[in-house]
């Protein structure tokens, strides 16, 4: 595969001398117009290797055009990483040609906290500081899917309190019922593929379930898997400290079936 690396901005916006990057992951044989854009997980204080570019290699592997978003953690605050994620999907849309895929078959992906990150994208539409800057932005950041392993759902009851003070500092008690993707689902938000563990002691599967019953209760497609056994944090569940079992490591064959039967 080619790997690209690019910034999302030659100048961060948001008082910043970080400059999230974007990295590129095109197959060598691709079977698909479409695009994943990536935010790993790390409870809004880090970004998980095996939640990024695991994944992009093994989409890329299977014929998928796969982005990895380096999007800003603690100390950054919202909305700094929902503005990084939202440029990400704007600047894949600006360059597909380059990439040669779809701008209307680019999907976002996250666990845990970038599953919160990528949920976020997918159903808040408020517009947001630094945003309308140029060219790239004209480019709708809504997603066309979602793709969720484990998410950070609810950041205050049953969900991760760790991920929302990272997120939301002492900004809490006003921001945390409309951060909760659960609750701001709308008509617009994309279709979902959801998986998770009953036996996940760090987010609760609540979070995935509660999430794909609002996806449910708005008229929106979505596929959920819910696997007995696993710790949180699996990733691919292929080997390593990650490792987990045969049963739960098959959600990423069903994620690429999920894939081919909504055409993308």
């Amino acid at each position: 595969m080619k790997i690209i690396k690019t910034q999302l901005w030659d100048k961060t916006p948001g008082m910043c001398e970080e400059i999230p990057q974007l990295t590129a992951y095109i197959p060598e044989n691709k079977r698909s117009d479409a695009a994943v854009v990536i935010m790993p997980g790390g409870g809004y204080a880090m970004r998980a290797d095996h939640e990024g570019k695991g994944y992009a290699e093994f989409l890329a592997d299977n014929g998928y055009t796969a982005f990895v978003c380096d999007y800003r953690v603690a100390p950054h605050r919202f909305p700094l990483p929902l503005l990084d994620s939202r440029r990400a999907v704007r600047t894949v849309r600006a360059n597909a040609a380059e990439y040669g895929i779809d701008k209307n078959k680019v999907l976002i992906m996250g666990s845990s906290a970038g599953g919160h990150l990528a949920a976020l994208t997918s159903t808040y539409y408020e517009k947001i500081e630094f945003e309308g800057i140029d060219e790239i932005d004209r480019e709708d950041f809504i997603p066309n899917g979602q793709i969720l392993c484990y998410p950070v759902i609810k950041l205050l009851d049953k969900g991760h309190l760790g991920s929302g003070e990272n997120l939301m500092g002492d900004r809490a008690e006003e921001l945390g019922e409309k951060l909760s993707p659960n609750n701001i689902v709308t008509d617009k938000t994309p279709p979902a593929f959801i998986w998770s563990t009953f036996s996940d002691g760090c987010v609760p599967v609540e979070n995935s379930i509660d999430y794909a019953e609002a996806l449910h209760n708005a008229g929106i497609g979505a596929e959920l898997h819910v696997y007995p056994d696993g710790n949180h944090g699996l990733g691919l569940a292929n080997g390593g400290e990650c490792r987990a079992n045969d049963h739960v490591s098959s959600w990423s064959g069903a994620l690429l079936k999920w894939l081919e039967y909504n055409n993308f």
